[in-house]
Order: C-alpha cells, then sequence, then structure tokens
C-alpha cells in the first residue's frame, strides 16, 4: 500500500491542487487564483496529503488574527483516494499545525445532509453548536461544528447574540450596540437607519483620519436614550482620542463635543464610573443577564492600532467571547466574527487603547 504523507503545499501543487477542487466540488470552489494565495498567505495553513508523488487530498485552515479561534474552511480527498484514511490523517495535522499558532478551537462547516462526513467530525471530537440555513450556493444548511485543542470542554453559556456587520469603517460603536441592545430586546430591528442614527448621535467628529468614531459617552446616551439602562465604565477625564490628532482644528473640535458630552451626561444623570473594570466585574455582569459593549485596540485583529467597538458575548474558564462587527477579510467571514475566542490574557491585552491605556465599557440591561 502505497504510504500518504501530509506535508505543506508549496507552488508546484497549484495545478494538481486545482484539478482536485474541480474534482471534488461542484459548488463553493476555491478558484485558482485563491489556491496560489493560500499556498504562501502567512494567516492560513494549507496542507496537502500527497500518495505516490501526486496530491490526492488537501486541507485548508483559516488563522484569525487576535483569536484562538481558527477554522477548518475547505477539505477535499480525491474520490479514488477515499479509503484510505487521509481525510483523518489531514485533520489532525491541521489540529498540530494550530496548536503550534496557539489556537485553542476549531470550528468548521459541514453540509447538514452529508453525513458522512458529519460522522468523521464526530468521531474526531467535533461537536455541532449551530446551524446556519441557506449556507452553500445551492442553498444547502450548514451544521456548525466546533472542536476545543488544548483543555477539556468547559460549558459556554452565552446569550443568544444576534452579529451585525457595521456597514461603514467608522460605525463599529453603533453596530456593537446595537446587538447588545437586540440580544435584551429582539424586537429591536437592526439595520443601517438605526446603526448611522445612532452614530450621528455619538460621534466625535474627527479622528486619526476620515470621520470620526464614537464617544463612550455619546453611545452611553444613545443607548439610554432607546429605552436601555446603561452605566459607562471609563478611567479618564480628559478629552477621548487626540493621540494622533495634530491638526490644532481638529483637536479643538474634538475638545469641545468632548465636554458637550460629559456636560449632557450630568444633565442626564448618566452613571459615569471612573475606574477600570476587572473581569471579575465583567464576568458577574454577563452572569446577570446583562450585555457588554467594549472598547478594544484592533492591533490584535489588523495589525492596526486603532480604537475599536465589540460586544462581548459570553465567557467561560478560559476565554472571553465577541461579536466584532467588522470582518478583516474576505474569507474570514462573519461565521469568524460570532463569539470570538479570546484568551483572559490577550483579553486584558486588547481593552486597553492607547498610550493613556485607555478603558471603556458600557454595560447595558433592560
Amino acid at each position: 500500500m502505497n504510504q500518504v504523507i501530509i506535508r505543506p503545499a508549496c507552488p508546484s501543487d497549484l495545478s494538481q491542487l486545482n484539478a482536485l477542487e474541480q474534482t471534488c466540488f461542484k459548488t463553493d470552489r476555491l478558484s485558482k487564483r485563491r489556491l496560489k494565495h493560500w499556498i504562501s498567505a502567512a494567516n492560513g495553513i494549507l496542507l496537502v496529503a500527497e500518495v505516490a508523488e501526486q496530491v490526492q487530498g488537501y486541507a485548508l485552515l483559516l488563522l484569525h488574527k487576535g483569536s484562538v479561534l481558527a477554522r477548518l474552511y475547505s477539505i477535499a480527498v480525491h474520490p479514488e483516494a477515499r479509503g484510505l484514511g487521509i481525510a483523518g490523517q489531514l485533520i489532525n495535522s491541521i489540529e498540530q499545525a494550530a496548536s503550534q499558532f496557539a489556537k485553542l478551537y476549531i470550528r468548521l462547516e459541514v453540509a447538514k445532509q452529508n453525513e458522512t462526513a458529519i460522522k468523521l467530525y464526530q468521531n474526531l471530537g467535533y461537536k455541532v453548536f449551530d446551524v446556519y440555513l441557506d449556507y452553500y450556493e445551492d442553498h444547502q444548511d450548514a451544521l456548525r461544528m466546533q472542536k476545543r485543542l488544548y483543555y477539556k470542554p468547559n460549558k459556554l453559556t452565552t446569550p443568544n447574540v444576534p452579529w451585525y456587520q457595521q456597514t461603514t469603517e467608522f460605525t463599529c460603536g453603533p453596530a456593537a450596540c446595537m446587538m447588545a441592545m437586540s440580544a435584551l430586546c429582539p424586537t429591536i430591528e437592526m439595520g443601517q437607519a438605526l446603526e448611522l442614527d445612532i452614530w450621528r448621535e455619538a460621534t466625535t467628529i474627527y479622528m486619526t483620519s476620515g470621520h470620526g468614531g464614537c464617544h463612550p459617552i455619546g453611545l452611553a446616551l444613545a443607548v439610554e436614550k432607546r429605552g436601555f439602562k446603561c452605566e459607562l465604565y471609563l478611567n479618564q477625564s480628559q478629552t477621548l482620542f487626540l493621540d494622533g490628532v495634530r491638526n490644532p482644528h481638529k483637536r479643538e473640535i474634538m475638545t469641545t463635543v468632548d465636554q458637550q458630552f460629559r456636560l449632557l451626561a450630568e444633565q442626564t444623570h448618566l452613571q459615569i464610573h471612573q475606574h477600570n473594570v476587572s473581569q471579575e466585574q465583567l464576568q458577574s455582569f454577563l452572569e446577570q443577564g446583562k450585555m457588554l459593549v467594549i472598547l478594544i485596540s484592533s492591533y490584535r485583529f489588523d495589525g492596526k492600532k486603532a480604537p475599536h467597538w465589540v460586544t462581548i458575548s459570553g465567557v467561560d474558564d478560559n476565554c472571553f467571547y465577541l461579536h466584532d462587527p467588522d470582518p478583516q477579510d474576505d474569507d474570514i467571514n462573519h461565521l469568524a466574527c460570532q463569539y470570538l475566542p479570546i484568551t483572559k490574557q490577550d483579553f486584558a491585552k486588547m481593552t486597553v487603547f492607547g498610550k493613556g491605556k485607555l478603558s471603556s465599557v458600557l454595560v447595558i440591561s433592560k
């Protein structure tokens, strides 16, 4: 029997990989251009199974920056090579590679009707945690499965948090607040009109470049305006987000806006705690059924030191889970932006921004 060799893909494999893709899939195919990209991409691992010097299978794992989550994006085995255990060997090798990148979880999607693949994944320790309707090009539903790699699985208790993708580059704050409000009140209709309304109410006018982002107090006021209770943890009293804004006129405008937000907070009796909030407090808030919107530094996601708002969608013994409204990569889509696991150690590093270590959390309840 010919030996199965699992190894990283190399450029000379491209023609065989493309032929394998055409053979194994009728829809949802990776193009030759994308296969070429993933052979050398820094945010992916592409392994091939070689039998008698022929590529008979492959597995592609996507790595989500700033997260302990990886996603098995695609796996294929040539029909003539099935029965050799190639799929299982590929998955085992992918898991070992993911561990080397400090990933705790691997997630995947599989057609609900693909009983053979589902059984294989279950035998390898993957468990169904969700169903995605009308996922594939042929309108089949997909099961979402997950496996935890490092530790014994803990029961994750999370609220049912809907996901919303921000429609502009500057509305992460409104998108995160909409997800939190909708989790508490499902009748909240998430859409661009509400997203832009909240941004207009909360914007800082300017940022380092382009349109302004959202001020924590502005977001808290916008949430309370819509009938929710919001407590704000904000550890700084000076004008926010001035670092990196050199234009004197812009700095003056941002300072005026900051003062206006603080004055309005006093007038409306918005509860502001001028100190950091601990991870134990955050966990307690979640256990009480409250929703959290938190400011993070996007550096661990996209390499850019920009303020970014996300929704905390759950917690367990090792990780906080985030709903990120801004997918950073066309291939790392919205499925990878929901319940993003972040180790508590990494979470502590992400949740301060700038030289002044700005920390801000909105605690939202009915």
